[in-house]
């Protein structure tokens, strides 16, 4: 598949070399992912949108398993291969998600999710079929949850959402070290 636009290209300007810079987690020893790339077509965008990005992903609050459940079931319910693949390889195995987990929350398959996995799943499922939480699940996640914590857990999956739409709308191909969904 080609993407839809086209990614940023080395050599790179002095501006783009360092947002890119920002974007990448350090020590990877990675080529700059293409979502990334493409995020550099409007690199001011980008600079803004990077803040809350790395408060999301790496000073966020929630505990980082249940961050990566989140990210990996909004990715995978709405269809961004990309970005799931990506969380599946380089985030999911740092927070103790097996291969049997990273499968099951792309597919829904629950025998594989303990209670509080499951929770999530099915907030997730709400928020993308319904825009909202149900208040039963509101108040499992009460159980859990601080509020500031259950608002950076909605805004997480906004956040995911909102990349899942422009992975898929620009059809970003996957990058070639990443897993792909499970058979269905």
């Amino acid at each position: 598949m080609t993407s839809r636009l086209h990614p940023v290209e080395p050599p790179y300007s002095d501006d783009v070399e360092r947002l890119l810079g920002k974007l990448m987690p350090a020590g990877t020893g990675l080529e700059p992912l293409a979502l990334f790339r493409v995020l550099a077509l409007n690199p001011e965008l980008a600079s803004r949108a990077h803040p809350m990005a790395s408060g999301l992903l790496v000073k966020g609050s929630l505990p980082a398993r249940d961050r990566e459940i989140v990210i990996c079931r909004t990715t995978a319910r709405a269809g961004a291969e990309y970005e799931w693949g990506v969380h599946a390889v380089f985030f999911g195995p740092q927070v103790g998600l097996d291969e049997a987990t990273l499968d099951a929350l792309a597919v829904a398959e629950a025998d594989v999710f303990t209670a509080a996995d499951r929770l999530l799943v099915t907030v997730v499922d709400e928020l993308h079929d319904t825009a909202t939480v149900s208040g039963s699940s509101w108040s499992a996640l009460q159980d859990r949850y601080d509020d500031a914590q259950l608002i950076e857990l909605v805004l997480l999956n906004g956040w995911y959402r909102t990349l899942s739409t422009l992975i898929n709308a620009t059809e970003l191909p996957l990058e070639p070290w990443a897993r792909r969904f499970p058979a269905a």
